[in-house]
C-alpha cells in the first residue's frame, strides 16, 4: 500500500464593526468605469429573512451561457487595461521567470526495482514523469505532458506504478478541472495501452497485487452541459481489469441509499486486503470497510462504523492492523487492531501527545510518525509495539513530507522545505537512520539573505495564535506586508518554499502567515474552534493578526495586503467586509463567496462539515451574517480588491467570484479599484501551467505593491 505521510502545505450575530475613517491611501488617477452588470429580481425567503440575489444569472456556466461569457470578457478587458498601467509588473514577471528556472523534483516511488518521479527542468509548463532502473541511475522520460495542448493547460495528474513496476496508471487533467481521464502505460516500451477510464474525481488508485488491474472511484456521468456544475454524488469503487472496456468494470463498493457518501480504496502491501475509506464530507470522519482479497467473493465487512472519527491505515501484518485515529485523542494516536477478532477491540500503541500526529507509515519494520509542534514538522520512529526509537533528523526547522513505500523495505524518501529553503528530496534508510540528499535544487538566490521568525499574538477572545514572519535581513521598520491565512478544513499552514512569495520578499516586502483557528495546527480543538458556529473566530484571528503586525511596527496602517485562496478567499472576503479600514489591498482567490448557495454546486455539498447547512436555521443565520457576497457595506471605504478565479474551476465554481465582483462594483465603497481577474482553461489551482502562474502573480504583486506603497526596484 503506497501510503505517504503527508505534511506539506503542495473550506451569528453580526459583529461590531470599526467605522473610523482610514488614513489616506493612494488615490485613483481616474474613476474606473465598471461594466453595467444586469440585475435580476431574485429574492429567496429563508426562516423569515428575505435574501436578495440580483446576480444569480452569473452562476451559469460560462461555456453554455453567452451573457456570462460576454460579462467575463468585459471584466477581463477592464482588469487588463488597469493592470497594464501598474509600474513594476514587468519587473515581477521577469524576476518570477528567473526564479522559476531551476530544476525541481517530486518524491520518488520505487516499485519492482524501478524509481518513478516527477521533474521540471525549470520553466516547463508541466512537470515530466521519469523512471530510473536504479536509485542513482540515469532517468528516462516516461510521460511528457507539455505537448498535450498548445497552451500547456493539459496536465499529468495522479500516477501509480504496478507492484512489479511494469505498468503505470496515470491520469489526464484537462484545463484545471477536477475530472480525470485514466490511462495505462507499458513502462518498458513507453506505449499507452488501450485502457481508458472516465468520470473519475477525488479518487485514490490501487493496483491489485498481481497487476491484473486496479481499483478506483468514480461518479456517474453527469448530464450533458452539467459537467462543471452538477453536484458530485453516488461515488463508488470499481475494479478495472486490464485489456477490458470501462463498461465491463466490476462494482466493488457503493452506498446508493446514502448518495452523499464517497469512497476510496487501498490495497495492503501484502495484497491480502482491500481497505475502503468512506466519508460524507471534509471533516475526517470515516467508516472503514475491509474486503478479504484472499477469499474470492468475500463480502465487504465494515469494521469502523458511524462516521465519527478519523482513521487511516499505518500498516498491517496479516490481520494485525495499525491505525492512526483521533478517537478519544483530539491530537491523534496510533492503535492496533486484530481485524479477525469478533470484538475489533483496539489497543493504544503510541498514545496521544502534546504534539499533533499528522500521519504515520510502517516502513522497514518501524512506524515513522510525523508530528506538528507549533506548526513545524517533527518525525519520530517507533517499534511496532510503540517503543520510541528516536527521531528522523531533519535539515532544519520546516516541513517534511513523504515516507511512503513498501512496509517490508527499509528504503523510503521524503521532501523537506521551509520558507527560505527550496524543496530538497532525501533518501532515508530506516535500518541505519541515515538521510542523504537525492535531489537538491540550485536556485538563483541566497537563502542566507532572509530571516524567518515565528511569533505569537493574542486574538480577540484571548487565544494565542502563531504567525510566521519572513523578510530580507536588511528590512527594518514598517514595510509593505502580505498577510496570508487559510483557517479551515483542519488544514495546517506550514513552512514551505514558494517562488511567487520570494519575488515579493526580494523587493523588500514582508510575508506573514498566520496559523489561525479552523486549521489543523493544534488538532481537533483548533479545527473545531474555527468552524460551524465558531467560524467568526477565524475572522477575528485574522483581523487580530493584521492589528498585531501594525502594533509591532512590522507594517504600517496603509501597507497591509491580505491574500487567501478557496476557503482562504472566503476569509479575505469576510474580513474585508468586517474591517475595510484595516487593509490597503485584498487578494481573494477562487473564494467561496455565497454562503447561502455553496452546497448546490459540484463539491460544495462536502463543505457543510466546516460551514454548516444553509437549510438549517441556526446555520443559515450564522452563514448569512458573514457571507462575503451578502455583507458588502455601502458607505465604507474599502481597500483595493483584485479577486481571481478561473473558468474551469469545478470545485469552487467561478459564479461565487462573479457575483461577489458584480456586487462590489455596484456598491458605493470608495474609489479604489475592485476588479476580477478570470483565467481561461484553468481550474482551482492544480495543473496550472508555469507561464500562467508567472503572469498571474506578476499581476497580483504589482497590484499589491501599488496599494501598499512597495517601491519596486528593477532587476540588476
Amino acid at each position: 500500500m503506497r501510503r505517504a505521510l503527508i505534511a506539506l502545505p503542495l473550506l451569528f450575530a453580526s459583529p461590531a464593526f470599526a467605522l473610523s475613517d482610514p488614513e489616506p491611501r493612494p488615490a485613483m488617477t481616474a474613476t474606473i468605469d465598471y461594466p453595467d452588470t444586469r440585475r435580476v429580481d431574485v429574492v429567496d425567503e429563508q426562516f423569515g429573512v428575505k435574501v436578495a440575489d440580483p446576480y444569480r444569472w452569473l452562476e451559469n456556466d460560462v461555456r453554455n451561457d453567452k451573457a456570462v461569457a460576454d460579462w467575463v470578457a468585459e471584466q477581463n478587458k477592464l482588469t487588463d487595461a488597469y493592470l497594464a498601467t501598474l509600474p513594476g509588473r514587468d519587473v515581477f514577471a521577469a524576476r518570477l521567470k528567473a526564479l522559476y528556472d531551476y530544476e525541481r523534483f517530486g518524491v520518488p516511488q520505487q516499485q519492482g526495482g524501478r524509481y518513478f518521479y516527477s521533474r521540471n527542468s525549470g520553466l516547463q509548463n508541466q512537470s515530466v514523469l521519469y523512471v530510473r532502473d536504479r536509485v542513482d541511475g540515469e532517468g528516462r522520460v516516461l510521460i511528457d505532458p507539455n505537448g498535450w495542448s498548445a497552451d500547456g493547460a493539459t496536465a499529468l495528474g495522479e500516477w501509480a506504478p504496478s507492484e512489479d513496476g511494469t505498468k503505470l496508471l496515470y491520469t489526464i487533467q484537462e484545463g484545471g478541472t477536477d475530472w480525470r481521464i485514466v490511462k495505462v502505460l507499458d513502462v518498458a516500451t513507453g506505449k499507452t495501452m488501450d485502457d481508458k477510464v472516465e468520470w473519475v474525481k477525488f479518487s485514490n488508485f490501487a493496483w491489485a497485487k498481481d497487476g491484473s488491474g486496479f481499483y478506483y472511484s468514480r461518479f456517474p456521468e453527469p448530464a450533458k452541459g452539467q459537467e462543471f456544475q452538477a453536484l458530485n454524488e453516488n461515488q463508488a469503487v470499481y475494479f478495472h481489469k486490464l485489456g477490458t472496456p470501462q463498461s465491463a468494470d466490476t462494482l466493488v463498493y457503493a452506498t446508493p441509499e446514502t448518495p452523499k457518501r464517497g469512497h476510496f480504496a487501498q490495497v495492503t502491501d501484502d495484497g491480502a486486503w482491500l481497505v475502503i475509506t468512506t466519508t460524507e464530507g471534509t471533516d475526517n470522519r470515516y467508516e472503514m470497510t475491509l474486503i478479504d482479497l484472499a477469499k474470492p467473493g468475500a463480502k465487504p465487512r465494515t469494521i469502523v462504523k458511524g462516521l465519527e472519527n478519523e482513521w487511516a491505515v499505518v500498516g498491517n501484518v496479516g490481520s494485525r492492523f495499525w491505525w492512526n485515529t483521533n478517537k478519544g485523542a483530539p491530537r491523534s494516536k496510533i492503535v492496533e487492531m486484530d481485524v479477525a477478532s469478533a470484538d475489533l477491540a483496539t489497543r493504544d500503541v503510541v498514545p496521544e501527545d502534546q504534539a499533533v500526529l499528522q500521519g504515520a507509515t510502517l516502513i522497514g519494520g518501524q512506524i515513522i510518525a510525523s508530528y506538528l509542534v507549533d506548526a513545524k514538522t517533527e518525525v519520530r520512529r517507533y517499534a511496532p509495539d510503540g517503543k520510541l526509537l528516536g527521531q528522523v533528523a531533519l535539515p532544519g526547522i520546516g516541513t517534511a513530507a513523504g515516507f511512503g513505500g513498501d512496509q517490508n523495505e527499509s528504503e523510503t524518501f521524503f521532501a523537506f522545505t521551509s520558507f527560505a529553503t527550496p524543496t530538497t528530496i532525501y533518501r532515508y534508510d530506516v535500518k541505519t537512520g541515515q538521510a542523504t540528499p537525492w535531489a537538491a535544487p540550485k536556485v538563483a538566490f541566497d537563502p542566507a539573505d532572509y530571516v524567518v521568525d515565528q511569533q505569537f499574538y493574542t486574538s480577540k477572545d484571548g487565544t494565542r495564535v502563531p504567525i510566521f514572519i519572513v523578510k530580507r535581513k536588511d528590512v527594518t521598520g514598517p514595510a509593505p506586508t502580505l498577510l496570508y491565512a487559510y483557517g479551515g478544513f483542519n488544514i495546517p499552514q506550514l513552512p514551505g518554499f514558494s517562488v511567487t512569495r520570494l519575488a515579493w520578499i526580494e523587493q523588500g516586502g514582508v510575508l506573514a502567515v498566520a496559523n489561525i483557528r479552523g486549521g489543523g495546527e493544534y488538532g481537533k480543538a483548533w479545527h473545531d474552534g474555527g468552524r460551524l458556529l465558531n467560524k467568526q473566530n477565524v475572522f477575528d484571528d485574522f483581523i487580530a493578526a493584521g492589528e498585531y503586525l501594525i502594533a509591532k511596527g512590522i507594517t504600517g496602517k496603509d501597507q497591509l495586503a491580505i491574500q487567501g485562496g478557496s476557503n482562504g478567499g472566503l476569509l479575505v472576503g469576510a474580513v474585508t467586509n468586517q474591517r475595510p479600514d484595516l487593509f490597503a489591498a485584498a487578494l481573494p482567490a477562487v473564494g467561496v463567496m455565497d454562503m447561502i448557495r455553496f452546497d448546490r454546486f459540484t463539491a460544495g455539498r462536502y463543505w457543510v462539515d466546516d460551514y454548516g447547512y444553509p437549510s438549517k436555521e441556526a446555520d443559515f443565520k450564522n452563514l448569512y451574517a458573514y457571507s462575503p457576497y451578502h455583507n458588502i457595506r455601502a458607505g465604507q471605504r474599502y481597500p483595493a480588491i483584485l479577486a481571481t478565479t478561473a473558468d474551469t474551476d469545478d470545485r469552487v465554481v467561478p459564479g461565487h467570484t462573479f457575483k461577489y465582483t458584480a456586487a462590489l462594483q455596484a456598491t458605493d465603497i470608495g474609489d479604489r479599484p475592485h476588479l476580477v481577474r478570470i483565467e481561461t482553461r484553468a481550474g482551482h489551482g492544480s495543473g496550472k501551467p508555469t507561464d500562467k502562474i508567472i503572469e498571474e502573480y506578476a499581476d497580483l504583486w504589482a497590484f499589491a505593491a501599488k496599494w501598499t506603497g512597495l517601491k519596486i526596484k528593477p532587476a540588476k
